[in-house]
């Protein structure tokens, strides 16, 4: 299956506006994203929706969906921890502000993520993490994102009883899709 995303382009990108606030960062980096990859990502102003999955909340923006890929921007500015989940899929983290702190089974040091770093789980892997404090990053992912959709909603649909939030991120991802299936992206 061909990508659109390339994980070293958007590492990049992640870099966009390092010196602004982050709120204008955040905006720089999907403008980074954007002025890369014109015909993929979302330039709309950034619509934030909530995130439970895991056992962590957040907060995400969708850039881009299709049935292969997606690419956000996720995080908390009060900081989280849960499960990152188990997927067919490979995942990039790529860290704007704060820290990370990730462990895989077995591992009994924890490793920190920072601003500039990038966090990968390959694919049928999974590790524990926390956001200390606060934290942004871009992510990427690539494989059967649908297979994705069971961990990211149950949270919300089962737990927080948000329906609110389970129906704008259907809404926000089917789009994407609809959008990518009628440029002919898979």
């Amino acid at each position: 299956m061909a990508h659109v995303f390339d994980p070293e382009s958007l590492a990049e990108c992640a870099r966009a506006g390092q010196e602004l606030p982050l709120s204008e960062r955040l905006v720089a980096v999907q403008r980074a994203a954007l002025d890369r990859y014109p015909d993929a990502i979302d330039g709309r102003p950034l619509n934030w929706i909530f995130n439970n999955a895991g056992g962590a909340m957040g907060e995400m923006a969708l850039l881009h969906a299709s049935l292969s890929e997606y690419v956000l921007l996720f995080g908390s500015p009060i900081g989280t921890e849960g499960h990152s989940g188990r997927y067919r899929t490979e995942v990039w983290d790529f860290m704007l502000e704060g820290e990370m702190w990730c462990y895989t089974e077995g591992q009994a040091e924890r490793s920190v993520y920072r601003p500039g770093d990038t966090a990968y789980l390959g694919a049928d892997q999974a590790k524990g993490y926390r956001i200390p404090d606060h934290a942004f990053m871009l992510e990427y992912s690539r494989g059967p994102i649908p297979t994705m959709l069971p961990f990211g909603l149950l949270d919300t649909a089962l737990s927080t009883l948000d329906t609110t939030t389970a129906l704008r991120t259907l809404r926000a991802y089917g789009g994407g899709v609809v959008r990518s299936l009628l440029r002919g992206k898979i």
